[in-house]
């Protein structure tokens, strides 16, 4: 019979919690207890109030309701009685196409419309089918800068496209419009029937060129034009292929749905003026939250070598203060003398009320004056003050306590056992002391701009490698003569340098060699080593250069951004035309607007915006013009919002935490931070780089966006010293060609190592006297492996800011038909050429009618 054994639980049996009968309170006893007190931390808590079902409908509603209504009003904003018209710039992508042709086709589109032209060059359409008004501006279609200045305050964005391919210019065009900016883009084909009936004609030539004789191909192609025309069906095949490539074309270029327009009926036409007149308008915050002005008639009152320019205009945008500032894009700041209301020369009906009580009134009268006390100044540094940081002139208690204070010292001296004090006095100081004396003098006037030479002789010129091939080219006399004369050598050999250090930088980051001619405590006397890239502290106000007092800076920037762009504005509004007066304008800029023939634009400026600061812009590197890297300090041209200048920026990495590393070369295909001198801007703004050529011609070579306003945005230097192992024994290794002295060995001992194969050590000692070391690691070491030190040292930019910056050559070579012909008699005469392509013949029509 088997024994019975009670059950016992094991210490993982779940153990059920008891009721506690004489504890337990329901929820109305403790209610009755607490007799209406409630608790801290309950009164603490944000109260979240449950809405109903149909509170929550109700407030959906209004939601949806006060959208709409935003909605509608944005919408109105333009194009009405009371506000300022649509303003459409068209753009040409082809010097083939005539946009004052597209203009009289929209002109004659209805015959009720009412046109007027402005001085400018302005073509305005008061159409009272749509009680709408319409503004067209044609800038010169071979100026770069002409045309993004006219798209920075339009609202709709007409781009007349070629029925062929885009060509270079085009691209360049088309980027550097995206890249700004888009406003509501509207396109429109040209010459699609032109194209397709030249597609027809080519297609039934070739078909049969087989069969033609070549003495009868003159006969027969006059003939085939007369006689036989091309079949409608294949004509509108043809006509409908290429609207389609064209489609695919916008669709790849611009985002949403493309609706190409054609203008081969007056149907077109109106069609046209009803999409600028009800699409979505797409915000550019730049312009949107700053006042601006098209100038449609530019006056100039001489006063000596400057004087004061009167620009007439619709206000746009936000209000604009007298007591303001102006930025002109290409000239500067200015301040108003006074603020004129003219009235409207373009109504939207010419017998309505309001055109007949501006006539009453007796035309232009002043709304404001500058008021001299609250005006804006023009000051954009601080005044640097030499003496600020000196000591003044101490007091005779202060010099009574130094002389007691240096006399009380003893000084100390090493001397040898037994020597008397009179023979003490004649010891001179040691050695050491006398090296640091003229270590410290070395430090103060050496510079920290060495950089180790490499395959240079001591006369400056290149060493000859001796595995270099040479070999022998034949030149034929007329590709060889004067042919160095057009080259011009010098520039070759250094950009052939720059790219040869902008490869090894990218191969060997920052790695750099250590001379052997001086110490590498005094080459490097500027950097530091930092346990932590990430986390060690390193303080932004420390060992600031000079320039940094010249400089305003933000306490809060975002605090200050937000109060500025929300702060209301008190001036003319907008929609109105004004006449503004802008003093102090330089009497050249006048007569280079004038002979440009280029739109003027004009920017209110926020407060703070013509002061100078540190900003911060990220950028992409752009496949059209970034070839070959940018170094760092190198002279780039930018736009930023509504502003272009030219400057010298330091490159360094986009990313989180306090500490930047320095980029000594900004990459094709990588995103860089570019840090600078330049007035405030308050983001967001649009960023294009472009860098000039030799000949003048600029190249886009990055886009991006303003990240910021910040000085104290820390940019640090990596140097990376080098050594290999010597010998190893397990975790130690003797490291040797990182240094090749005792003393730097020492000097640098604190810093801590690290390999390419991700070991982590440090300095234990230095091994005899020309730079050998003994190191501890965190593993075993491989003999493949290179041993890194790294140090840091911040750097900052330099004051490059050039305000003014030359307009780029015209985008299209034109040439007239006379030098056509005269080329194309001499190619005749020189008997039999090889076959080339011949130049298009260009007629170039003016922006004015």
């Amino acid at each position: 019979m088997a024994l019975s054994h009670p059950h016992r639980p094991s210490a993982l049996k779940q153990q059920n919690k008891k009721h506690q009968t004489l504890g337990h309170r329901s929820k109305g006893s403790v209610a009755k207890s607490n007799k209406g007190r409630i608790s801290v931390k309950t009164l603490s808590k944000k109260a979240k109030k449950e809405l109903s079902r149909e509170q929550r409908k109700h407030r959906s509603k209004q939601i949806r309701a006060f959208k709409k209504e935003a909605a509608i009003l944005r919408k109105r904003g333009l194009g009405t009685a009371n506000n300022p018209p649509f303003l459409a710039t068209v753009v040409p992508l082809c010097p083939n196409i005539n946009p004052r042709k597209v203009l009289k086709t929209l002109a004659a589109c209805d015959k009720a419309a009412t046109i007027t032209t402005s001085s400018q060059g302005i073509m305005h359409i008061s159409c009272p089918r749509f009680r709408q008004r319409f503004s067209f501006v044609v800038p010169p279609v071979n100026d770069l800068y002409a045309v993004l200045d006219s798209v920075k305050v339009s609202d709709t964005l007409m781009l007349l496209w070629p029925a062929e391919e885009l060509g270079e210019a085009a691209d360049l065009l088309l980027s550097s419009v995206l890249a700004q900016g888009l406003p509501a883009p509207v396109h429109i084909v040209a010459g699609l029937e032109d194209m397709s009936q030249k597609a027809v004609l080519e297609s039934a030539l070739a078909q049969d060129q087989d069969m033609m004789v070549t003495e009868d191909l003159e006969q027969e192609l006059s003939t085939r034009l007369v006689l036989e025309e091309p079949s409608i069906h294949k004509k509108h095949h043809k006509k409908h292929q290429s609207r389609q490539n064209l489609i695919k074309d916008i669709e790849l270029r611009f985002p949403g749905p493309a609706k190409l327009y054609s203008l081969e009926r007056d149907q077109d036409a109106l069609m046209i003026l009803r999409q600028i007149g009800a699409q979505k308008q797409r915000p550019l915050y730049f312009r949107d939250s700053r006042p601006h002005i098209l100038a449609e008639n530019v006056e100039f009152i001489e006063e000596g070598s400057s004087g004061t320019l009167k620009i007439h205009g619709y206000i746009r945008g936000k209000s604009l203060s007298v007591n303001g500032l102006v930025h002109i894009p290409g000239w500067g700041e200015y301040q108003m003398s006074r603020i004129d209301s003219s009235p409207d020369p373009h109504p939207l009906l010419l017998h309505s009320r309001d055109s007949e009580a501006n006539v009453m009134d007796g035309g232009t009268f002043m709304l404001a004056e500058s008021d001299p006390a609250l005006q804006e100044t023009l000051t954009s540094t601080n005044e640097v003050d030499p003496m600020e940081g000196e000591q003044t002139w101490p007091t005779e208690e202060e010099l009574a306590e130094a002389e007691q204070s240096i006399s009380s010292k003893p000084r100390t001296k090493r001397v040898p056992k037994g020597t008397s004090d009179y023979q003490a006095a004649w010891i001179l100081e040691s050695e050491e002391e006398e090296e640091e004396d003229d270590d410290d003098e070395s430090r103060s006037n050496m510079d920290d701009g060495f950089a180790p030479v490499d395959n240079v002789s001591q006369d400056g010129y290149e060493c000859e490698d001796d595995n270099e091939e040479e070999y022998e080219m034949t030149v034929t006399d007329a590709e060889g003569v004067n042919y160095d004369d057009k080259i011009d050598y010098g520039a070759e050999i250094d950009a052939l340098q720059k790219l040869k250090n902008a490869r090894e930088d990218a191969m060997f980051p920052d790695e750099v060699d250590t001379p052997m001619d001086m110490p590498a405590s005094i080459r490097f006397q500027k950097f530091r080593g930092l346990q932590s890239f990430r986390t060690s502290p390193w303080d932004p106000n420390e060992n600031l250069p000079v320039d940094y007092s010249r400089i305003f800076q933000f306490e809060n920037f975002r605090h200050t951004k937000k109060r500025v762009m929300n702060e209301e504005k008190q001036g003319a509004l907008p929609g109105w035309y004004v006449v503004v007066h802008i003093a102090d304008v330089p009497r050249h800029l006048y007569d280079n607007h004038v002979s440009s023939h280029s739109p003027l634009a004009v920017f209110g400026l926020l407060i703070h915006e013509q002061k100078m600061s540190v900003i911060n812009v990220v950028i992409k590197s752009h496949s059209l013009g970034h070839l070959r890297p940018i170094k760092s300090k190198e002279r780039l041209i930018f736009h930023i919002g509504y502003r272009r200048f030219a400057n010298a920026p330091i490159f360094s990495e986009h990313s989180t935490g306090n500490k930047h590393k320095l980029f000594r070369y900004f990459q094709p295909g990588s995103t860089v931070v570019a840090t600078m001198f330049a007035p405030i801007t308050f983001p967001p703004a649009s960023v294009m780089v472009f860098r000039e050529r030799p000949d003048g011609a600029q190249d886009l070579v990055a886009t991006g966006s303003l990240l910021s306003v910040d000085p104290k945005r820390i940019v640090t230097k990596r140097v990376v010293l080098s050594g290999h192992p010597f010998k190893i024994n397990r975790k130690t290794a003797v490291v040797r060609y990182m240094f090749f002295n005792r003393d730097d060995v020492l000097w640098f001992k604190p810093v801590e190592l690290r390999t390419k194969w991700g070991r982590r050590g440090h300095i234990k000692e230095p091994l005899g006297t020309h730079g050998h070391m003994k190191c501890q690691f965190d593993g075993q070491l491989k003999s493949q492996d290179t041993v890194l030190l790294n140090l840091y040292k911040r750097v900052f930019p330099k004051w490059t800011f050039d305000p003014y910056v030359a307009r780029p050559p015209p985008l299209y070579t034109f040439r007239s038909s006379h030098d056509m012909e005269e080329r194309t008699s001499g190619e005749e005469n020189t008997g039999e050429q090889p076959c080339q392509k011949k130049a298009k013949t260009v007629k170039f029509h003016s922006a004015r009618l």
